[in-house]
């Protein structure tokens, strides 16, 4: 951002420490006013880069309260632009007045995830890394947070720029290809462009791994409980919600439509879904029933096929990958040891619960965690959100369709193309190709003074 265009910013303000009483609350300034604003409100010439301790004045130059001041100079601040701190005491009231004092000398109250988005725009830091820091206030469990710390701290947009510094490459070697089609040496068919091909492809796959496990430590992990009427589905969801979320009767086909509980094991969120029983009926709301539950299967990141042991008879589901689903025993409780192995066996199922008698219920909450990423090792994820995830896709398959055309060599001239489609797809998670709606999406779910 140039010296001209910095002048013409507001000068925004801010409480950026959370409500409620505390022994420390701060408020922070940034913009082309925030040293002229601290000598006013401290009555003196703040070194930048060191704390100093001294009262905070009011217009009469009377005390508001006292506490430390740091002034940082730009471009050596969070935001790239001048920048004032003004840590006092942690009560509402107080915070409050002194932020009134500091709008009154001609700041203006920051929209939410403003300073971030000053960040942004002096690149101070890029887009993942910004929504990284949002993330990291918002992680619910020690693996999420040290995934957004790895984010926040440039590790997922190295991983982006090196692939698609190879994204480039391929298009100048291709380029160069198409342009001396006439020569003898026939680039398309260097041995060359095959190995960098399959070690990008390996690196896009490395990425949307990590990118993956990463989104749902964020987000959690969206569960269906699906199988036959009466196989006890909404007896496990209340065991595993702790509360009594689903009515359980003995009559079937008590649940007709999705049932959703939100939970939480050992900080990491779950959305569990209780579904309606699948089977031939007649009944026309039933139908409806089950027709939701065949696409909450469809839209869910893992199922879980809950068979009765007393008549374990597998539903009729949608098609389901195979690392999508998981079969669970019922009623343990009701069958002998030797009956139970054998449909262990028979079913694939290494899951066995009783919601009567608890059984297997602590088991399958560690294998939810699991399925989670929260027991794996965390080494190399990076925090990641579904516009993510739909992005490193969307540049794999633009890729993957470029490389198959230099492969059977069918219009290379659109594979160049194809890869600056991938590129761009990439850069829409660092910000580097973006649109204003985007952006204001984005920083708008900030906290203020963030």
């Amino acid at each position: 951002m140039t010296a001209e265009a910095t002048e013409a910013i507001d000068t925004i303000a801010a409480i950026s420490t959370g409500s409620g009483k505390a022994g420390i609350g701060v408020v922070r300034i940034s913009g082309p006013l925030a040293q002229q604003i601290s000598r006013q409100i401290t009555g003196a010439d703040l070194i930048p880069r060191q704390a100093h301790y001294l009262p905070f004045l009011d217009k009469s130059g009377q005390a508001l309260d006292e506490g430390i001041a740091l002034l940082f100079k730009a471009p050596h601040s969070f935001t790239g632009e001048d920048i004032l701190e003004l840590q006092g005491h942690g009560g509402a009231v107080i915070l409050d007045m002194l932020l009134t004092r500091v709008l009154g000398l001609g700041a203006r109250a920051a929209r939410p995830g403003e300073f971030s988005e000053r960040a942004f725009h002096n690149d101070k830091l890029d887009l993942a890394q910004a929504e990284a820091i949002s993330d990291l206030i918002e992680s619910s469990s020690a693996a999420a947070a040290r995934a957004a710390v790895r984010s926040m701290r440039g590790e997922f947009s190295e991983h982006i720029r090196r692939i698609n510094d190879e994204l480039v490459a391929l298009r100048v070697w291709l380029e160069a290809a198409l342009d001396f089609s006439e020569e003898e040496i026939d680039f398309l068919k260097d041995p060359q462009l095959n190995e960098r091909a399959r070690k990008l492809v390996t690196e896009f796959d490395l990425l949307l791994s990590r990118a993956e496990q990463g989104q749902r430590l964020r987000d959690g992990l969206s569960i269906v409980i699906a199988g036959a009427t009466n196989a006890g589905k909404s007896s496990l969801l209340n065991s595993l919600s702790g509360d009594d979320t689903a009515i359980v009767t003995d009559v079937a086909g008590t649940t007709r439509d999705v049932l959703r509980s939100d939970i939480t094991i050992d900080g990491v969120p779950l959305h569990v879904m209780d579904t309606a029983g699948v089977r031939d009926t007649d009944d026309v709301v039933e139908k409806i029933g089950i027709e939701r539950a065949h696409q909450a299967i469809d839209q869910a990141d893992h199922v879980l096929v809950l068979l009765d042991v007393v008549d374990p008879v597998m539903p009729r589901l949608p098609t389901i990958d195979k690392q999508r689903l998981s079969v669970v025993l019922s009623k343990i409780d009701l069958v002998e040891d030797d009956t139970l192995k054998s449909l262990q066996e028979r079913f694939d199922a290494a899951l066995c619960v009783s919601t009567k008698t608890g059984q297997g219920v602590p088991e399958l909450r560690r294998y939810l965690l699991k399925l989670s990423g929260h027991n794996q090792q965390v080494e190399g994820v990076y925090i990641a959100r579904r516009r993510h995830i739909h992005a490193i896709e969307s540049a794999r398959e633009a890729t993957d369709a470029a490389l198959s055309r230099l492969k059977e060599n069918v219009m290379p001239e659109l594979a160049a193309e194809e890869l600056k489609l991938a590129q761009q797809s990439l850069e829409l998670i660092t910000g580097r190709f973006d649109s204003e709606d985007l952006l204001g999406e984005i920083f708008s779910k900030f906290c203020i003074g963030k």
